[in-house]
């Protein structure tokens, strides 16, 4: 049975949201939280090609006591410095790759004494063009077709779409991933001032339990005669 171009234009716009989910990603995405030990370095390792690119952001979301800092540096496969942040407590670097390798990512904590820092970071390594991968699944299914009917079907215009598509989903759940991290954040720091109130009210709570103690103390010892703390304030002339 012989379907028209019509048809057929109809069947892969039905179908498009299928491909826009089985669709496979190149590249490398990678979210963690690391805890970083106060007085440490902790160091994470990633093989990278020539001619991609890294996209690297990261965050302190608990650092105790409201120190949410950390250093950060970036290295290339000999050791070059390629990023490097002093006691910030986020940022974002973007890096082409032109040397093959293990770069090499640290967050640095040494300058904390007692803190442990929580750091959440997310690291993309993709190669440019990567955003339309799926032409060639797309132009095997379509091989059958004839000229005409693949003009009419504007195929490259679907493809383009499916790639903005898959783009601004993944910049959308980057920034889901970054407002979560802001979350975590502010819920440690309510978390941590809850604390700190609580302890300080108990604080002032028992010192005016006992002022009012001893308070009570000293008169009860001014008017008892025949108690010691009596004989005591006499010595005392008061």
């Amino acid at each position: 049975m012989k379907t028209t171009p019509q048809e057929n234009l109809l069947a892969c716009l039905l179908l498009l949201p299928l491909f826009c989910v089985v669709l496979p990603v190149n590249g490398y995405d990678k979210e963690m939280t690391v805890y970083v030990d106060a007085g440490k370095t902790e160091c994470l390792y990633h093989s990278v090609k020539q001619g991609e690119t890294i996209d690297f952001e990261y965050q302190v979301i608990d650092g105790g006591h409201g120190d949410l800092d950390i250093s950060f540096t970036l290295l290339d496969p000999i050791g070059l410095v390629i990023v490097s942040d002093l006691k910030k407590p986020e940022n974002m670097h973007r890096h082409d790759v032109e040397k093959e390798g293990d770069y090499r990512f640290c967050f640095d904590n040494s300058f904390s004494i007692f803190n442990r820092k929580t750091v959440f970071f997310e690291l993309i390594v993709e190669r440019e063009g990567d955003q339309h991968h799926g032409d060639t699944q797309w132009n095997e299914d379509l091989a059958d077709l004839t000229p005409d009917e693949y003009y009419d079907m504007k195929v490259q215009d679907i493809m383009d779409f499916i790639g903005r598509i898959r783009l601004q989903l993944n910049k959308a759940r980057q920034l889901q991933d970054m407002l979560r991290s802001h979350e975590a954040r502010d819920r440690n720091l309510a978390e941590t001032n809850f604390q700190k109130v609580n302890h300080w009210s108990m604080l002032q709570i028992s010192a005016m339990i006992g002022v009012g103690l001893i308070q009570v103390f000293m008169l009860r010892s001014i008017f008892e005669t025949h108690g010691r703390m009596h004989h005591l304030w006499r010595k005392l002339g008061i």
